[in-house]
């Protein structure tokens, strides 16, 4: 049995009967197997835009040895009589405590909002109007910010590729689609992530791990430079080692940490707003008609660095979604985007926003308190624009003219959108790359400036970063782990999964 690795151009429609067609052709073969490497779409050409398949075929007609086997993730099996306790259920924490209960130690993860169910009733309920659950809202709750949200897959880390395969098998075993393991630009929708989280829960508490939901770590009892203990509003646990993973949102548990001396930074980072159009105008945009067989929706990523200027570029293109009040707390209002897999609703939406370091704007920005405490100000900004979670919003056009008409256009917010002036709600030296960057993404993408700018955009990554080892461990508190998008190292679920493995396997070395 030898195989061959075989470029095919496909139409985007294209059946499994049609590609084994043209495969059997290509090589003359009869009898032979298949595996698709990756499938990447190529649209320079609007005239005719394909799929660039790469497989691996296997055949008996074929000479050679077999095709080779990627070399696993090794995570070496000991009954350890450690316990490691692992505060959030994100993408980095669960990936980090499952990680951990595979290499045989005992693993608690603390969550402090519910189980996915509870969570998406809660959103539910919040969204009808009534009161935001601090513990349970498109921020925190059972797999955290990402379970609410396109699911993009794609990460740019060139060094975790063990880690990616481990991630991808246990996300298509636990219902993802098999696609993910070789699209470009693989995404698993909110839809498909509320029953992955479910299955990767039962998949932890089967192998015998332990979850403590609705529990919230508010303290950390530290004696001789380790954590022996977090106290919880469920009472006292004791630990061998502690990996906090809360998330970018989590400003009580950065405070919590810094407070017990865990040293951060201040690091790059984005703000802006979110930018909303009709799909069919991103789709004709982009493919030059309103749709093709087999594909479903158009997507884009726009970029523009202006001389003088904080650079800007869109973020977490959400095609086909919605966009949603991501606040984590009382008082405070951020959006984000989410869509469901077949990414079937009239409108798309992405952040826009302008990198900077917050030395750049404020006095104060290389002071990690004063920085977050500034962050934390801008969004109550945000909400008291109009006392509540409705989205201050305003036409791209206008924005650009410097402009507010009082009609706007229909948006996917599930709350009202209220006319505003953005140059009075954002940082001026933001606004000003945020003019420029538009009126370029505007050449770039026919109708872009058409569209709708809504709320504040302040999650595209940390504004924090903790002072880490190589192994995440933080080097003044010797049992202390942290990973994800709230150390300020990861960003997205893949990067912040793998980020969360990183730590365990640092944790297995010690603790071997």
């Amino acid at each position: 049995m030898g195989f061959r690795l075989l470029n095919v151009n496909m139409p985007t429609g294209y059946t499994p009967g049609e590609l084994r067609e043209r495969i059997g052709k290509k090589l003359r073969l009869g009898e032979f197997s298949y595996a698709i490497e990756r499938q990447s779409l190529d649209a320079r050409d609007k005239g005719n835009i394909y799929w660039q398949v790469h497989l691996c075929v296997s055949s008996p007609a074929l000479a050679g040895p077999e095709p080779p086997v990627d070399e696993p993730l090794h995570i070496p099996f000991q009954k350890r009589a450690k316990k490691v306790l692992v505060v959030g259920s994100g993408p980095a924490g669960f990936f980090c405590a499952y990680t951990l209960l595979l290499a045989g130690f005992s693993v608690t993860i603390f969550e402090q909002g519910p189980e996915v169910e509870t969570r998406i009733a809660d959103i539910a309920h919040f969204e009808t109007g009534q009161a935001l659950n601090e513990k349970s809202n498109y921020a925190f709750g059972e797999g955290g910010a990402g379970t609410f949200s396109d699911g993009k897959l794609t990460c740019r880390t060139k060094t975790i590729s063990k880690e990616r395969r481990f991630i991808f098998e246990n996300y298509i075993r636990a219902g993802a689609p098999a696609e993910i393991a070789y699209l470009a630009h693989p995404h698993l929708g909110s839809d498909n992530l509320v029953e992955i989280v479910k299955n990767l829960r039962l998949a932890f508490l089967t192998r015998g791990g332990d979850i403590r939901f609705n529990t919230e770590v508010n303290d950390l009892v530290i004696k001789d430079g380790h954590v022996k203990a977090l106290c919880t509003d469920q009472g006292q646990m004791e630990d061998d080692y502690a990996v906090m993973a809360a998330g970018n949102s989590a400003y009580r548990t950065l405070r919590l940490l810094i407070r017990h001396g865990v040293p951060f930074r201040v690091k790059p980072f984005a703000l802006g707003c979110r930018v909303e159009h009709p799909q069919e105008t991103i789709n004709r945009a982009q493919w030059g008609r309103p749709s093709l067989p087999g594909l479903k929706a158009a997507e884009y990523r726009l970029t523009h660095p202006e001389p003088g200027e904080f650079p800007v570029y869109t973020f977490c293109m959400c095609p086909g979604g919605k966009v949603v009040p991501s606040a984590a707390y009382h008082g405070l209002n951020v959006v984000n985007g989410k869509s469901d897999y077949f990414r079937d609703q009239p409108l798309g939406n992405a952040a826009v926003v302008a990198a900077f370091h917050p030395a750049q704007i404020l006095k104060c920005g290389n002071e990690p308190l004063a920085a977050l405490d500034w962050l934390e100000s801008l969004e109550r900004k945000f909400y008291d624009f109009s006392s509540s979670y409705a989205a201050p919003a305003c036409k791209i056009a206008d924005f650009l003219q410097g402009t507010v008409s009082a009609s706007l256009p229909p948006a996917s917010y599930p709350f009202s959108v209220i006319a505003a002036d953005f140059s009075g709600l954002l940082p001026v030296e933001v606004c000003s790359a945020l003019k420029a960057g538009i009126k370029h993404f505007d050449r770039q993408l026919k109708g872009f400036s058409s569209g709708l700018m809504l709320g504040l955009e302040s999650k595209t990554s940390s504004l924090l970063q903790a002072e880490l080892d190589e192994n995440g461990r933080c080097p003044a508190i010797e049992n202390l782990y942290i990973c994800g998008e709230g150390s300020g190292h990861a960003g997205g679920i893949i990067s912040s999964a793998a980020h969360g493995i990183k730590a365990a396997l640092g944790i297995i070395r010690a603790a071997s």
